[in-house]
């Protein structure tokens, strides 16, 4: 007689069961292996003990990895909560076509056009419309198909996982969303949960899953580089405001009081979207008033003086801009007030631009006509300071490292 031990650590006579493999999957590989050992076990004859045969039967389950007992009466053998199990344990019809569904969810969403979609009185809009009910509806039964097979608490039923939870609070706001559309109540921060569906798709991908886990892991390793950047921040923020604080606010305005001049001070042409930015005169700036430019009419460069104003000469037109000689500062700086260096929150999103090298030249001509020619060095050393801090940054990272190793392999 050979003793067999069950799962559970019961012992039976027969033929012993197979070896379960190892899993790699908390909530379904293991359902998997667990479910192809009661399927051996029937082949061969042997059927866990009833409890009519041994009180110790009563722990003998036909997947031990799982609750036993779910929404107080579903046990495993249980023909709904069965059917749910063999559903969630099967990798081809039930993943895939959960798979197609977020891409079609993909698809949906970007077809999406909010402008035109306003009633939602197209043909258009109706059809994405019962595309999105009926995405909705396979999620929530997707949800609760897990529910029923693994349960909702605990360390390995279905909000014991991170992404499962991910599942649930789209779902939730899924459930949120169309009650309040039924109450006519437009909301649309709920709307836009929506765009968390397509994040279902990385539980579904196992590689895709590893990498997301493994970025999530190297968060916490970030904190020095995040430290480093505030204070490079910080101290190149504090040089800016104490150099150029209001100086980028500098116009050139008018010595005199002319009542014909509409503008209080010197705008370039509307064709020109730099504003021209003077030095003061305790200042070593590249422009001053001098430097404005005559004033054209009709294609033609204007002339005449001031006390030529009433005087009509054909083809001549007088030169306001030469009156424009006095550079104090204004009210307003470039771009409509967004770049400027007049406290640490405005000097750091200048900072974050120059170090993104999108529009940094413009900003460093900005400050070399008010202030000085040789404000170049600051740029240059923040870009190379930016520069060398990412690039250290991402020699360090684990997912580029990993990437290297990848592409040594091929």
């Amino acid at each position: 007689m050979i003793a067999v031990l069950f799962p559970s650590g019961s012992a039976h006579s027969g033929v012993e069961p197979p070896t379960v493999a190892v899993c790699h999957r908390p909530e379904v590989d293991r359902v998997e292996d667990s479910a192809a050992a009661v399927e051996s076990w029937e082949i061969h004859g042997q059927v866990p003990l009833s409890p009519a045969n041994s009180d110790t039967s009563m722990l003998v389950v036909p997947y031990p990895e799982l609750v036993p007992v779910v929404f107080f009466c579903l046990k495993q053998t249980t023909c709904p909560r069965s059917l749910c199990i063999r559903l969630v344990c099967s990798p081809y019809p039930f993943r895939r076509v959960s798979m197609m569904v977020i891409l079609l969810n993909c698809v949906t969403l970007g077809m999406y056009q909010p402008c035109e979609n306003i009633d939602c009185s197209s043909e258009h809009c109706q059809v994405l419309q019962a595309f999105d009910a009926f995405i909705y509806i396979f999620f929530a039964l997707e949800m609760v198909i897990k529910m029923v097979a693994l349960g909702i608490f605990g360390r390995r039923c279905y909000l014991g996982d991170t992404w499962n939870r991910l599942d649930f609070f789209i779902v939730m706001a899924g459930m949120v969303e169309y009650s309040l559309d039924l109450q006519n109540v437009n909301f649309t921060a709920i709307r836009t949960v929506r765009v968390l569906r397509p994040l279902k798709a990385i539980n579904r991908v196992p590689s895709m899953r590893i990498l997301v886990n493994l970025l999530l892991d190297t968060l916490p390793m970030l904190g020095n580089v995040l430290l480093l950047c505030f204070f490079v921040f910080f101290i190149f923020g504090i040089i800016g405001v104490q150099l150029w604080a209001g100086l980028l606010r500098n116009r050139c305005f008018l010595e005199e009081n002319f009542t014909l001049l509409p503008r209080p001070y010197y705008i370039p042409d509307e064709d020109d979207e730099r504003p021209f930015i003077c030095s003061l005169p305790v200042d070593n700036g590249i422009m001053s008033c001098s430097d404005v430019p005559a004033r054209r009419e009709g294609g033609k460069t204007c002339c005449l003086d001031k006390d030529d104003a009433l005087v009509s000469v054909a083809g001549l037109c007088v030169n306001w801009n030469r009156y424009y000689t006095r550079c104090h500062t204004g009210h307003r700086n470039p771009h409509k007030g967004a770049i400027n260096f007049d406290n640490i929150a405005y000097a750091w999103i200048v900072i974050f631009q120059v170090i993104t090298l999108e529009g940094w030249v413009e900003i460093m001509y900005y400050v070399m006509d008010a202030h000085s020619f040789y404000n170049f060095i600051y740029f240059i050393l923040l870009i190379i300071v930016s520069r060398t801090t990412t690039n250290a940054t991402a020699q360090k990272s684990p997912l580029v490292q990993i990437g290297l190793g990848v592409g040594d392999m091929t």
